[in-house]
């Protein structure tokens, strides 16, 4: 399978460059992977979708709907090369003992013993740092005073995509986190997620629509470009992943009574599918680097609400899997042809 087959056309102007209005209020094309058909709704109408017959299990039992409760951290750093004078970007994934792994601008340019210093908004240093380690594309970031979250939360930047061409603001302190986020390490949202408020998950609960949270910190696995022509040449980089006790029952209990089981996102997917082991889910933390495209067999997932994404990438593959590449292509062409919105501020997308 070739890369280039999972190419669309997207005008620039469709591209989300600020979340909507009000959390909660996009678009929602629902697609029937058995028959095609698709329908245009709002995330607003979500509890009542779930709620129609081919949505309830064999027993009458409602859906059981997922999320990822993974916390996006500010992740981005604007550092200074003491050598050059230059700005150079760094976005932090994870703290290891070898330093905090990053994914640096230019990363080529960027050489073991390079130092680095950061700065307020006064000019005033406030953390240096050394380039330890080069690893593939990724740099190790040594800090000589270590720093913690509470530091990225007050000098860090909010790490949005590319694609969103502009600085963060305030307004994406906010919008660029889920309302459920709990467990802090992703260095990006898991989008799905986004359109959900407060008075939605109350619409689930008094429907009688259960849910449950598993948690898959967001890294370079879930948004770097595949840069291979053959899909199958192409390796993921691991994420960290934890299913608890509680939840692992509940997911368990859902799958036992044949209900039908919502991933809100790629992620929670992508978690599920990989704890899944003989009828049950492994507990605690795991890593996955699994990569799901056309051919592959589904365990548990039954429905998946998401955002549109981009071109060639290995969501756009995974989504393709699970409904069909050409059902999935015909759905995009229609979504740009009604000017939905497309990616991770955009509207959103079920396919059941």
């Amino acid at each position: 399978m070739k890369t280039s087959e999972f190419d669309f056309y997207l005008p620039p102007f469709l591209v989300a460059q600020e979340p909507s209005d009000k959390r909660g209020n996009s678009k929602l094309m629902t697609l029937n992977r058995l028959t095609g058909k698709r329908e245009h709704k709002t995330v607003l109408q979500l509890p009542d979708i779930l709620c129609e017959e081919h949505f309830l299990s064999p027993t009458g039992e409602k859906p059981l709907i997922v999320f990822n409760d993974t916390k996006v951290r500010k992740a981005r750093l604007i550092g200074k090369s003491l050598k050059t004078g230059a700005n150079v970007e760094f976005v932090l994934l994870e703290e290891l003992d070898a330093g905090w792994k990053t994914l640096a601008q230019r990363s080529g340019r960027r050489k073991v013993g390079d130092v680095f210093g950061f700065y307020d908004s006064f000019g005033q240093e406030i953390a240096r740092a050394e380039i330890t380690e080069a690893q593939g594309e990724f740099r190790f970031l040594l800090f000589e005073k270590p720093i913690d979250d509470d530091f990225l939360d007050k000098y860090g930047h909010v790490p949005l995509p590319p694609y969103i061409k502009r600085k963060d603001t305030t307004v994406d302190a906010e919008r660029y986190q889920t309302i459920y986020a709990k467990q802090t390490g992703s260095a990006a949202a898991p989008t799905a997620g986004l359109h959900f408020t407060d008075e939605i998950l109350k619409a689930l609960q008094l429907r009688g629509i259960e849910t449950a949270f598993v948690t898959l910190h967001v890294g370079l696995g879930t948004f770097l470009p595949v840069r291979c022509e053959n899909i199958q040449d192409h390796v993921m980089h691991e994420e960290k992943f934890m299913i608890t006790e509680k939840n692992a029952m509940i997911i368990e209990g859902a799958v036992a009574k044949k209900q039908k089981i919502i991933a809100v996102g790629t992620t929670t997917l992508r978690t599920l599918e990989s704890a899944f082991c003989n009828g049950s889910f492994k507990r605690g933390w795991q890593n996955t680097s699994i990569f799901i495209y056309p051919g592959y067999s589904f365990n548990v997932v039954d429905i998946l609400f998401t955002n549109f994404h981009t071109p060639l990438s290995t969501l756009l593959m995974l989504v393709s899997a699970f409904a069909g590449k050409e059902l999935i292509l015909k759905s995009y062409a229609e979504a740009v042809s009604k000017e939905y919105r497309f990616f991770s501020y955009g509207d959103a997308m079920m396919i059941f």
